[in-house]
């Protein structure tokens, strides 16, 4: 009878699975353990894998907190896009899913906040992390810039300053979103839908 080969204790993966994987274990220890989930040991032990295979990956601890922070913006981010994507073809609709997808999970998620906090606390101190910001929140604003911009009443650009507006939409969000987590019971998320769009509907007031 023939033996069955042997299954192998480890399975052999493809270099950006691992790091992908890495980054994915870093994040659910800073959902798990806030800041202390920062450890390397920590993030292995997550991972079940050797301290040394992550130095393998990332040049040091802040690589991969860096590279998590990204992929942690790039999902979310990446789950307003396609929410945006499936609403019905015309501007306001797209801007409601966009709010409608920004108050929903798993953005409303009280470990999602734990992470954030993290990430905020290391802004002032990694220039990594500053990098990172930067450029996630600039994709960030010139999505929202798009969806204001789509709302001009006809040809030519809208009257009032696309670029502040953002800002001042982003502000509005994530005031709004920073104030649910820390306690949930202040208003329902349809009522920060609806906050959001009567801030649009003013800003767009100005056209008329």
């Amino acid at each position: 009878m023939l033996a069955l080969p042997r299954k192998p204790r480890f399975e052999r993966q493809l270099p950006q699975e691992r790091r992908r994987a890495l980054i994915e274990a870093a994040i659910e220890c800073l959902k798990r353990h806030g800041h202390e989930g920062l450890s390397i040991r920590r993030i292995s032990a997550q991972a079940k894998v050797s301290v040394g295979l992550i130095n393998h990956h990332f040049p040091g601890k802040d690589g991969l907190i860096a590279a998590a922070y990204r992929h942690f913006n790039s999902d979310l981010v990446g789950g307003l896009r396609s929410a945006v994507a499936r609403a019905a073809d015309s501007p306001r609709a797209r801007i409601r899913a966009f709010l409608e997808a920004s108050f929903s999970r798993p953005n409303l998620d009280q470990d999602v906040l734990a992470v954030w906090v993290v990430f905020w606390g290391l802004y002032r101190h990694s220039r990594e992390i500053q990098g990172v910001h930067q450029e996630t929140y600039q994709g960030y604003v010139e999505l929202l810039r798009g969806l204001l911009g789509e709302l001009a009443p006809g040809p030519g650009r809208p009257r009032f300053n696309l670029r502040l507006a953002a800002i001042g939409l982003a502000a509005l969000l994530d005031g709004l979103w920073l104030e649910w987590c820390l306690d949930p019971g202040n208003f329902q998320p349809q009522e920060a839908v609806a906050l959001c769009e009567s801030w649009v509907d003013s800003l767009c007031e100005r056209q008329s």
